[in-house]
């Protein structure tokens, strides 16, 4: 095998016992939990925002965002759960350029997968123990979930991964909702093949070990469009794209029919402005039909501090995406009120 094995890294379990949450902080976020849950599963009306930074570079920033954001919580409560982005996991399509906090706690410094490990703990248990809110990450790597499966509130598997044997099984073990992307490609069936694997029980290799899943029925789809074999984009949020995946839905007999609407990447063809006008036109569907409104339980909105996004250098412009251009906080906020409002 061409590759060194240099480092032994700690175990899920000895990372955790070093970095405990507190059981104040594990008791608000498993009200959060249940809260995220009383929605997928029809119980609850209220609307999901998962928003935030397209990768979060830097501890301080995205802390300062996530306090921003708890104002805003308040005020909207009986209308909205806000689920902040912490995504430290960055997919790369050609395996450059830089790959997020696990990999790289300080984006102008080395990989270190150590550091990166604890940077990425100490970054969500901030913001549970500070915050209470519950977070986001992306699942890139199932092998590493453990490291942050006491601290999430909600898992994504990403348009790379969404096809991938190991992420559907791993997901099938989890108890907090998990979103499956379509594929860059397109296809919504690789999508609900996915969807229906997660809510599933398996029986698989996990971490050295033979585990057996429960399966997890709060497993749903993500719309976030999809590029072409001419390498163009197409949004999949428009109205017909929704009853299509309801029809979908309906024909499955999968486990609480869910969709969370992605505003950026191929939806919005990266140009990240667009993503109020997006929110918007899909909030106007629910609208128009109570059978879309059924599945749409929430977007899926890149956010920041700074509009845009940068390129990493020695002086970044703080709260600035370092990755995809995010919407600033500013028009975030509006955005947020104007969701409330329509609500």
């Amino acid at each position: 095998m061409n590759m060194e094995f240099y480092r032994k890294l700690p175990i899920p379990k000895d990372i955790k016992e070093q970095f405990p949450l507190a059981p104040d902080a594990a008791k608000a976020l498993a009200a959060r939990v249940n809260e995220l849950k009383s929605v997928f599963s029809g119980e609850s009306d209220k609307f999901i925002l998962v928003v935030g930074p397209c990768s979060a570079d830097r501890e301080d920033a995205v802390l300062d965002y996530i306090y921003r954001l708890r104002g805003i919580q308040e005020k909207v409560s009986d209308k909205i759960i806000i689920v902040p982005r912490i995504y430290t996991n960055k997919p790369r399509t050609t395996g450059e350029g830089y790959k997020g906090m696990l990999h790289q706690p300080d984006p102008n410094q080395k990989p270190d997968m150590l550091k990166g490990i604890v940077a990425i703990r100490k970054l969500h248990m901030r913001a549970v123990a500070e915050t209470g809110f519950g977070c986001a990450d992306e699942m890139l790597y199932p092998e590493n979930y453990r490291y942050l499966s006491d601290l999430l509130a909600y898992v994504a598997v990403g348009a790379r991964s969404v096809e991938d044997q190991q992420h559907r099984l791993t997901a099938s073990g989890f108890d907090i909702p998990v979103g499956m992307k379509n594929p860059t490609g397109g296809d919504n069936s690789i999508m609900m093949n996915a969807i229906r694997a997660a809510q599933g029980s398996h029986v698989f290799l996990y971490r050295g070990w033979e585990v057996k899943s429960a399966g997890n029925p709060y497993a749903h789809a993500i719309l976030r469009g999809y590029v072409d074999n001419l390498g163009k984009t197409h949004p999949n949020y428009h109205y017909e794209d929704l009853y299509d995946l309801y029809e979908s839905y309906q024909k499955s007999g999968l486990e609480n029919p869910a969709v969370i609407v992605d505003t950026n990447h191929a939806n919005s063809g990266k140009q990240y402005l667009e993503q109020v006008r997006i929110s918007k036109e899909i909030l106007h569907s629910c609208r128009y039909s109570s059978d879309v409104r059924s599945i749409v339980k929430g977007l899926m909105i890149e956010s920041y501090i700074e509009d845009g996004s940068q390129k990493i250098c020695d002086n970044p412009i703080y709260g600035k995406s370092v990755t995809d251009p995010c919407l600033g906080w500013e028009k975030t906020e509006r955005l947020i009120y104007d969701i409330a409002d329509v609500l």
